[in-house]
């Protein structure tokens, strides 16, 4: 195939039409189709739009590269909650496009970002993108499929692929990032790919490594010269601060001996740093100013309901407590209490022991239910219509985690508890989110 420059030019495509017409005696429609095929694209008026669409927006274009219309819509309804949270940043494609807060207002925003007038436009081109022979989109389903020969071909044909941006702004190292596959990754990195570079929401490929909780490849991207401290979603939300809300203990470790920025309560909860925790929070449970400082990410999507975190000293405290369940720190759940945490906090959706029971953090759950939690607390947990009126045991289920079951059990858990959504025990929730051992656990526990 022929190699497409970063910046197409559909001047210089005509001239090498009409250029092979002449040279093969062919008419101009043929040259023209052959020079379309010999770019991946099925005709010329394919390869005529993608190039008019590079051209008029160049590096700020977004190319689609997934087949699903609802994808788009979801991205218009994420863009939107960002906006309306005042998420750093998310508002100013609404002001640049002139577009209102609202759903319409956002998918236009999508489409526009794409290189299309309407949203009709979007949704008609993504209907047909399979057979579109964009090389964005073709390098997406190379990643997809995890064939690094094909991007490889990709790459070297198209070298503007890899500076180039997808929905979101999302780029294809950040993909490949997210398939946890460290070929595709080196591929991107040895072609020139930046490691730096974040999507609309400052998200960048380490931030993805360390949801997905992968060390070799945050080695990788550590290598390559990937920066540890630049927040995304938020203020203070760094790479650690994403293995931490999770309870990925093995990348959170691995990040924090590069950095354990943002230094507030949280993070030293979460890291069971006792140092850290004695600088922050007093014997006397009196807060040092930088404790609550940072705290401006608290969702890693917006899966998440909308919040904002205040200053409340208690709500630091309690919220440090839930930090430092997930990540199975006991000292730092001792400490936190000592010094005024409350056991029973639903700071943001969960209570420590929520997030101790849904993350399988046996030692964690022990020691809440030792120092006084309550097994049976009704609260919140993750998404806002999925988590309301949850205990413990039904998010242990959920996740399949029998220790933690057979804890919360040993402890006088409610097996006919019912959450407030969809009315449902335990036993049900683990039926309905494919834990058949938990499910049976509970079931010959009756």
């Amino acid at each position: 195939m022929g190699r497409l420059p970063a910046k197409p030019s559909l001047d210089q495509l005509r001239k090498r039409a009409k250029d092979l017409a002449r040279a093969e005696a062919v008419k101009l429609s043929e040259a023209q189709f052959r020079i379309a095929r010999d770019h991946g694209f099925p005709s010329w008026p394919k390869l005529q739009a993608y190039v008019r669409r590079v051209t008029e927006h160049g590096e700020t274009l977004q190319h689609p590269y997934h087949q699903d219309v609802h994808y788009y819509a979801e991205r218009a309804l994420g863009l939107l909650a960002s906006a309306e949270d005042e998420t750093p940043g998310a508002r100013e494609p609404f002001e640049r496009r002139g577009q209102p807060l609202t759903r319409d207002g956002a998918r236009a925003v999508v489409a526009r970002e794409h290189g299309f007038g309407s949203w009709k436009a979007l949704r008609e081109h993504v209907e047909s993108l399979v057979d579109s022979g964009e090389p964005f989109a073709r390098a997406y389903r190379a990643i997809e499929a995890r064939d690094p020969g094909t991007l490889e071909t990709l790459l070297t044909e198209f070298p503007g692929l890899v500076t180039a941006r997808g929905t979101n702004g999302n780029d294809l190292l950040g993909m490949a990032t997210a398939t946890c596959d460290e070929r595709l990754s080196r591929l991107l990195l040895d072609h020139g790919a930046d490691p730096s570079r974040g999507n609309v929401h400052g998200w960048t490929p380490l931030h993805q490594a360390a949801y997905k909780n992968l060390p070799l490849l945050l080695d990788q991207l550590l290598d390559a010269g990937a920066p540890v401290d630049v927040p995304a979603r938020g203020d203070g939300g760094t790479p650690l601060v994403v293995t931490l809300f999770w309870g990925h203990r093995e990348a959170a470790d691995k990040l924090a001996t590069h950095s354990r920025a943002p230094r507030n309560l949280r993070v030293a909860a979460g890291l069971g740093d006792a140092g850290l925790l004695d600088e922050l929070l007093d014997p006397g449970g009196t807060l040092a100013p930088a404790a609550g400082r940072h705290r401006g990410f608290y969702r890693p999507h917006s899966g998440f309901p909308a919040w904002q975190p205040s200053d409340d000293p208690a709500e630091v405290k309690n919220e440090a407590l839930a930090w430092a369940a997930r990540n199975n720190r006991v000292e730092a759940l001792k400490t936190l209490v000592a010094r005024g945490a409350d056991l029973d906090a639903d700071v943001y959706r969960g209570t420590a022991l929520a997030w101790a029971a849904a993350t399988g953090r046996v030692a964690a759950i022990r020691t809440l239910l030792d120092l006084g939690a309550d097994v049976n607390r009704v609260g919140t947990f993750g998404g806002p219509n999925h988590g309301e009126g949850v205990t413990a045991l039904h998010l242990a289920a959920q996740s399949g985690h029998l220790d933690a079951v057979r804890v919360l059990l040993e402890n006088g858990a409610d097996l006919d508890a019912r959450d407030e959504i969809f009315h449902s025990t335990p036993e049900r929730w683990a039926e309905v989110c494919g834990q058949p051992a938990a499910r049976d656990l509970l079931r010959a526990t009756r």
